[in-house]
């Protein structure tokens, strides 16, 4: 969360299984699995990565990205498009 709020404002609303961060849309979404964070990530049309899990059309996001090391919130993740 330290990182992300470099990105400008936004609000920050939990909800039951997760916290979404948007702006007029949600273009983050952050929950927890058994091992791992998944990131959900609101952006079209970016590039195939190991990474990067395409969600089906009509998810909440359109990528998710499991985080299971701390070392793993990179410049990569969080410049979002830049190639996750």
């Amino acid at each position: 969360m330290a990182e992300i709020v470099s990105f400008g404002e936004f609000e920050t609303l939990p909800k039951k299984g997760y916290v979404s961060l948007r702006r007029k849309k949600q273009f983050v979404m952050i929950g927890r699995e058994q091992y791992a964070v998944d990131v959900g990530i609101n952006i079209k049309d970016l590039a195939a990565n190991a990474r990067l899990l395409e969600q089906p059309k009509g998810s909440m996001c359109n990528y998710v990205v499991r985080v299971t090391d701390p070392a793993q919130v990179d410049a990569t993740l969080l410049a979002g498009s830049g190639g996750i």
